[in-house]
Formats: structure tokens, C-alpha cells, sequence
């Protein structure tokens, strides 16, 4: 069964993208959204180098709506601080250690925190232990610092992470 659906959740998930892309719900595009759903997972398994497990689906769905609450008000933020012009800005390159282990994990917080408006994830360290992050306005590296582990990192590390160890 593997063989013939090696990511059942991507699957889904490609399927249901399609239909939100085409902004129509009739057979066809179900049938084609099914079919791209099913033949881009089977055309790339072979690239994918870890098995994906997600151990904590509630959490996951928490973690999806705190990222989304995060960016619209990241984008109130940055564009308040654009209003007030570039004076008050405070940037500046804060590291990061991290508690993740996984490449999917340390990648999804860097693609987390670079698509957050006001942060981006400058570069990850050789030991992947630190990542250092540019922000746009920053009174307290070390809050930011715990926001980013407690809001993105926590939830990553038990969704990907827990019970693999």
C-alpha cells in the first residue's frame, strides 16, 4: 500500500490546494486535484530522504493557527513600524540555539520564522545547533529569543520530534 501511496497526507493536501487554486468544485477538477495529489508524491518519494511522522495532529492544527495569527499581526507591525520611519527601527541579527534535532523540523521553524513578517532566518549554523535570525525591530534579543522557541520550536520539536527519540 505504500508503494502505490507513499504520503497519504500529502496526498490529501495536494488535492484539496488544487481545489482552493482553481476556485471550483466539480468532478473534473476533483478527479485531476485526486490525480496530481496522488502522482506528485509517488513521482518524487524517491527524493525524500526521512519518513515523515507527525506525532501530535492537534498540535500540529494549533501551530498552523498561531502561524497564521502571527503573520497578520507581524504585517500590522511591519507596516506600522514602516509608517513611522526608518529612525525607530532597531534591527538586528539575533542567534538562536535550538532543541531540534530533525532537518525538517530546523527547516520548517527557518521557513516559519523567514515568512513571519518582521524576521528571517539568516543562516543555521554547521553543528545546526544555532540559527541566527535578522529581525526588522528588536527592544529584547532575549524575548525574542524565547518567543521563537516557546511559539514555533515547542510545537515543532513535539509534533516531528517526540516519541522519535
Amino acid at each position: 500500500m505504500r508503494r502505490l501511496l507513499p504520503h497519504p497526507l500529502l496526498t490529501v493536501s495536494l488535492a484539496l490546494l488544487w481545489l482552493l487554486l482553481v476556485n471550483q468544485l466539480s468532478a473534473g477538477h476533483v478527479v485531476l486535484g485526486a490525480l496530481l495529489g496522488w502522482l506528485i508524491p509517488f513521482a518524487t518519494s524517491s527524493f525524500w530522504p526521512e519518513r515523515i511522522r507527525i506525532h501530535h495532529p492537534l498540535t500540529l492544527l494549533r501551530f498552523l493557527g498561531v502561524f497564521v495569527i502571527d503573520i497578520v499581526r507581524g504585517s500590522f507591525l511591519v507596516a506600522s513600524l514602516i509608517l513611522k520611519g526608518p529612525k525607530r527601527l532597531r534591527p538586528a541579527f539575533v542567534e538562536v540555539p535550538l532543541a531540534l534535532k530533525t532537518d525538517l523540523a530546523i527547516g520548517l521553524l527557518a521557513n516559519t520564522i523567514s515568512l513571519t513578517p518582521g524576521t528571517v532566518s539568516a543562516n543555521l549554523s554547521a553543528d545546526k545547533r544555532t540559527l541566527i535570525v535578522h529581525t526588522l525591530d528588536t527592544g529584547d534579543a532575549a524575548a525574542l529569543v524565547a518567543e521563537i522557541k516557546q511559539r514555533y520550536e515547542t510545537p515543532l520539536k513535539k509534533i516531528f520530534e517526540e516519541g522519535s527519540e
